[in-house]
């Protein structure tokens, strides 16, 4: 029997106060995630588990089965390989956020707040070809890489996260890495002015790099399990995640990564992959960007076209049997706008077959019931 996990990335959240304590996992309308928890079982549980960090890159390879010790400290490196990039031995990758400022220096948003698609992919042409021991990648709006030569002091520089460090003093968070690394402090430099002619409204914009990581080879997938798998994604940490697995990728050409995202085009792809693959992932990221926002009006919408536009259009027209999960890898929060390692629904059951009750107490359960039963 093929399997199907539905990752609706940061699906956990806090009660909403204007909702009653209601999340946006229970404000949304799920009729046919209601019908498979009827077939199996409606959970709530962390992936996390308080022993590693509360973050997609670690809580999906988790997921995936990748054990503790093999998942990457940092995600640069998987991200570089979503746009078919590689780096050697001798190099690293670091994560760089086009973050707003206020005027008394404050990290104001993490995402480039105040600036439109076109204006993010504007101000990231400004920052290339600065320095030539830096290469600048421009990901997607507010997503950029940096690759340098390998500095043993800034792999083990711990940069704040920026979506965790909103309202903290910017000069501050990075001045550890300024002070490990000329190269970075210079490029800083060059780039914060280059960057002034998009300031306004009391805000004006930076790179803020963290998340140095080397190369790092990870298991494939099917070493694993013994089982194909396959990835329908539009993040690049998932795309990542996926080619270092071995898994194969689709990327529809209308996803985005955020709500807005072409969800019906993420249905074909799935049934695409499960004609020849015993494990399909489908991968959501815009309810952790809506989140992220403090979106839960967004965040519940979205949980409902998920509902309506993936499952029960996939539900409908895969005619073999099929276990699927819907579940989270993280929480969050809608409150706050930061992750956390509390729990998650989990949603699990059967299509075009009886199937059996399940118990859902621990992320294993999840991973026994995906992969070591599949034909």
């Amino acid at each position: 029997m093929r399997s199907l996990l539905i990752l609706i990335d940061g699906l956990g959240d806090d009660p909403i106060p204007a909702w009653q304590g209601k999340t946006p996992y229970e404000a949304a309308v799920h009729p046919t995630m209601d019908k498979l928890a009827a077939s199996g079982a409606l959970g709530y549980l962390s992936i996390c588990e308080h022993d590693i960090v509360p973050e997609s890159c670690s809580c999906i390879l988790r997921l995936l089965g990748v054990n503790k010790k093999d998942i990457p400290k940092n995600r640069a490196y998987l991200e570089l390989l979503a746009h078919d990039r590689d780096i050697s031995e001798y190099e690293m990758v670091l994560r760089c956020n086009l973050a707003a400022v206020d005027d008394a220096g404050r990290l104001a948003a993490f995402n480039g707040y105040g600036l439109t698609a076109l204006e993010m992919q504007a101000a990231a042409a400004l920052c290339d070809d600065v320095l030539k021991d830096i290469e600048f990648i421009h990901l997607s709006e507010y997503r950029n890489l940096l690759i340098m030569n390998k500095e043993a002091a800034v792999l083990g520089c711990a940069v704040p996260p920026p979506h965790e460090s909103v309202g903290e003093d910017v000069a501050a968070l990075l001045a550890p890495l300024r002070q490990q690394s000329l190269s970075i402090s210079y490029f800083l430099n060059e780039t914060n002015k280059r960057l002034t002619k998009f300031a306004h409204d009391g805000l004006h914009y930076i790179l803020y790099p963290w998340g140095p990581s080397a190369r790092q080879v990870l298991p494939a997938f099917i070493d694993m399990h013994g089982i194909k798998g396959g990835a329908v994604c539009k993040a690049e940490i998932v795309v990542g995640i996926a080619r270092a697995l071995g898994m194969e990728v689709c990327v529809p050409a209308t996803a985005t990564g955020d709500i807005d995202t072409d969800i019906a085009a993420k249905a074909e792809g799935a049934l695409a992959l499960l004609e020849h693959n015993d494990f399909v992932i489908a991968h959501f990221n815009g309810s952790d960007e809506a989140a992220h926002r403090y979106d839960f009006v967004a965040k519940a919408d979205f949980i409902t076209q998920i509902d309506q536009e993936f499952l029960q259009s996939l539900s409908k027209r895969f005619t073999e049997p099929l276990k699927i999960v819907v579940c989270g890898d993280h929480v969050t929060s809608s409150v706050t706008g930061k992750h956390g390692s509390g729990c998650t629904p989990v949603v699990a059951g059967f299509v075009n077959t009886a199937g059996w009750r399940l118990q859902l107490n621990s992320y294993h359960q999840i991973l026994d019931f995906l992969m070591k039963e599949s034909d």
